[in-house]
């Protein structure tokens, strides 16, 4: 049996705000695996900051180029080591030319791009010499490129504070669609850059991820009703299911048929069902997809019109171009997410730095 020392109970607790007696014996359940132990406090409803992703440390930039025919984007993360740093005008004029470089040499991996040639030397040479001019380590974290294909258009956005860049890339019924659709895009990537969507669309999910998360969404509510019902406020409504993939056949005849019983012991007049049940099977899966509202683009909610999804959105611009636009790829990089700073004392760091 692993240890479960104070500091470790401390740690998962920083992560997920649980108290320190559930997070003991979380972390005594499985054995003091702290990504397990994660889990449980998320799935009994006790860990709802429980978000590995949230775990954010790195400084630097995301910088996005977008070519002026919006046919082609590229996004780079560079890491430095300090905020001061990432703040500093000569890092960030190396970020924005090194992701023009990028698009420029049509580079797919962080070898062929140390391998190219820029101002007469290697990159790699180029780049150690900003490391030698700015004074601290660098790293280029990672970078993509969408291009659009026949009829398509790629537009991106950089938050203004660099921490936050999005690319989307749309196919369209024409050239003549793809060009007047990309501030509209545009605009979604603002959209993604706030919402922080991991994926375009449900379709992309994990069912066993589904399956996981429906049981950690169920919990957190059923938490918080306890809350409610201690206040006396109204409580909110447990779902059945959390994403579309999830809603078979059989459970929307089922709904369907819940609706209509309902309908009849209100004594609603057959005749008027028709317009009554359309709203509410869309209540309905609206209600059960709370999981696809998360994660996916296209179910989101538009943030400058929240009565919309992303993809409802889509469907009117398109209707009133005379066209079609279907999103067809998406890059999202949020400085930092995936890292971890280092576990370091404040003495310990100027202690190191005397040596």
């Amino acid at each position: 049996m692993a240890e479960i020392t104070a500091k470790l109970v401390k740690q998962l607790r920083d992560m997920t705000g649980a108290g320190m007696m559930d997070c003991k014996k979380a972390l005594t359940e499985t054995e003091g695996n702290i990504d397990n132990a994660v889990d449980i406090l998320r799935e009994k409803g006790l860990g709802k900051a429980a978000k590995k992703s949230d775990r954010l440390a790195s400084e630097g930039l995301v910088s996005v180029e977008i070519n002026p025919n919006h046919k082609e984007a590229t996004i780079s993360e560079i890491n430095s080591e300090t905020d001061f740093v990432a703040k500093n005008e000569k890092f960030v004029n190396f970020t924005q030319s090194t992701t023009k470089h990028i698009m420029n040499t049509q580079v797919n991996t962080t070898e062929e791009l140390m391998s190219t040639t820029v101002d007469g030397v290697k990159f790699e040479e180029y780049f150690n010499s900003h490391i030698a001019t700015i004074g601290e380590n660098l790293v280029l974290r990672r970078f993509a490129t969408l291009k659009a294909g026949e009829s398509g258009v790629v537009n991106g956005y950089v938050h203004s504070n660099g921490r936050v860049g999005v690319l989307l890339a749309a196919k369209c019924d024409s050239e003549k669609t793809a060009a007047a659709s990309a501030e509209f895009i545009r605009q979604l990537c603002m959209h993604a850059a706030a919402m922080k969507p991991m994926y375009l669309s449900y379709t992309e999910l994990d069912p066993d991820f589904i399956e996981k998360e429906t049981i950690a969404l169920k919990a957190d509510i059923e938490k918080e009703n306890e809350e409610l019902h201690r206040l006396k406020k109204p409580l909110k409504k447990v779902p059945l299911y959390g994403s579309q993939l999830q809603l078979s056949d059989a459970v929307m005849k089922e709904a369907r048929a819940n609706i209509e019983a309902t309908l009849k012991e209100q004594n609603k007049p057959e005749k008027i069902w028709d317009k009554i049940i359309p709203g509410q099977i869309a209540r309905f899966i609206a209600d059960n997809t709370m999981l696809d509202q998360q994660f996916t683009l296209l179910s989101q909610f538009y943030v400058m019109d929240d009565k919309k999804t992303v993809a409802e959105v889509i469907s009117e611009k398109a209707a009133e171009l005379g066209g079609t636009i279907e999103l067809v790829d998406y890059v999202r990089f949020e400085l930092g997410e995936g890292l971890e700073k280092k576990d370091a004392d404040f003495a310990d760091e100027v202690a190191e730095q005397l040596k």
